[in-house]
């Protein structure tokens, strides 16, 4: 019986959640707890109309997404609260899609 191959799916399109969280944690100088910063993302989004899935559904995204920035090394958590680090723009698509260019044009020259 043959097996089959499995790749890794990866999400090519901007994310949206994380770019908000980067703008809001920016932006702000003192910790936030999570559903302060939920509620600033949320509306962010909301403006944008970038908004799918339902609010429960995105409140475990942000979440999800919070944790891996804290992983990475780019928000700090003290307790409950989170706050931006220096760097944290790296963790936005537009930082990302600007490196990927720069490689590009690097291997191209």
């Amino acid at each position: 019986m043959a097996t089959t191959r499995r790749t890794r799916f990866s999400r090519r399109i901007p994310d949206h959640v994380t770019d908000e969280l980067v703008v809001v944690l920016k932006k702000n100088d003192t910790a936030l707890q999570f559903n302060d910063l939920f509620e600033l993302v949320y509306e962010n989004l909301k403006a944008k109309n970038a908004v799918s899935g339902g609010e429960e559904m995105l409140r475990l995204r942000a979440y999800e997404k919070l944790q891996n920035l804290v992983t990475r090394g780019l928000v700090e958590k003290k307790g409950k609260s989170y706050t931006g680090q220096e760097g944290i723009e790296q963790a936005s698509s537009a930082y990302v899609a600007a490196q990927q260019a720069k490689q590009q044009a690097k291997q191209q020259a």
